[in-house]
């Protein structure tokens, strides 16, 4: 019964949203699935598609591939007449007028067994008790291949900064960083001064003022800052308190985000430019809709930490262009 369940297999897509110079083409397997997106646009940024909650797996510059576990990425299953469905959302998201962003639906319908039957019981996932998931935020070298060598910036150069989280046996989670703020002390005090570098529920708010930027994502794990050093505690020992969130991919909305200021674009959604109007509230003030908490543990956790101390001097350098007063 199950190998004919499984020859029965079809590939559902939807032919009237395909773009007319791309090509995507899905494999159907029991338990994965392969997307191949072709591309015919030489502009296009192949790194930038997602599968759900799932970076590509390999991408060049005509291809972007998927190879996924079907329990993975997020699919959504439903279970209908005779057919068993697995449904997800392929999604480009982009600041290029020439490379417009969009979603395109990818299906899998698999004839339903006469003798299947839903489980009784599904757990839903939650954080707490499930492993254990270690934080991590360090200083990097300019490619972000290791730790830096150093930890002293000139002002007006770039500070890598990498955050982490070890997820081991968690369903995926996405990596953010909520808050962070540079001081010059290792705790945090309520009288003493400080300087913002993100706030708002993710909004990385030295952007708007520097050269600060998210870079692209290499695992969802993991999330990239590129700050530009500031002149607060110049020639001081600075200490950068951030909070970490781990959380649910398909859970994000305005208070839950990683949002940068891309010079004339405006706000922007780190991981997929299409849903940038999370970011619109960063210039006042971003409040959930949604009752449920990171508190409750059901979507995520978080974790305070310290990065530092680390040096800003006032020198010059040969090797950036600076013009700001921050």
């Amino acid at each position: 019964m199950m190998a004919f369940f499984w020859q029965r297999a079809v590939v559902l897509s939807l032919a009237a949203a395909m773009l007319v110079y791309a090509d995507m083409k899905l494999d159907c397997r029991p338990d994965s699935v392969t997307v191949v997106w072709t591309e015919g646009r030489s502009q296009a940024d192949l790194s930038l598609f997602r599968l759900g909650s799932c970076f590509p797996t390999s991408f060049s510059a005509t291809q972007a591939v998927f190879r996924v576990d079907l329990n993975d990425c997020n699919f959504r299953r439903l279970v209908t007449g005779d057919y068993l469905m697995y449904s997800n959302d392929l999604t480009y998201g982009s600041s290029d007028s020439q490379s417009p962003a969009f979603t395109h639906p990818v299906v899998c319908a698999f004839a339903r067994p006469k003798d299947w039957y839903p489980m009784i019981y599904d757990p839903v996932f939650s954080t707490h008790g499930v492993g254990h998931l270690v934080f991590h935020i360090g200083l990097m070298n300019d490619d972000f291949s290791g730790p830096a060598e150093s930890t002293t910036f000139a002002l007006g150069s770039f500070i890598p900064i990498m955050a982490s989280v070890s997820q081991k046996t968690h369903q995926p989670l996405l990596l953010l960083l909520e808050e962070c703020v540079a001081a010059t002390t290792p705790e945090l005090q309520p009288d003493s001064p400080s300087y913002p570098i993100i706030g708002n529920k993710g909004c990385l708010v030295d952007s708007r003022m520097s050269g600060s930027k998210f870079e692209p994502r290499q695992k969802s794990s993991e999330l990239q800052l590129s700050l530009q050093a500031f002149r607060f505690g110049l020639g001081q020992e600075v200490f950068i308190h951030c909070k970490l969130v781990a959380w649910d991919p398909n859970g994000l909305d305005s208070t839950k985000k990683a949002c940068h200021y891309v010079k004339e674009h405006g706000w922007e959604l780190l991981d997929n430019y299409a849903y940038s109007t999370l970011c619109d509230c960063c210039d006042s003030d971003c409040k959930s809709r949604r009752t449920r908490s990171i508190e409750s543990g059901t979507h995520g956790v978080s974790q305070n930490a310290v990065l530092g101390p680390l040096t800003i001097t006032d020198g010059t350098s040969d090797t950036f262009s600076w013009n700001g007063s921050f």
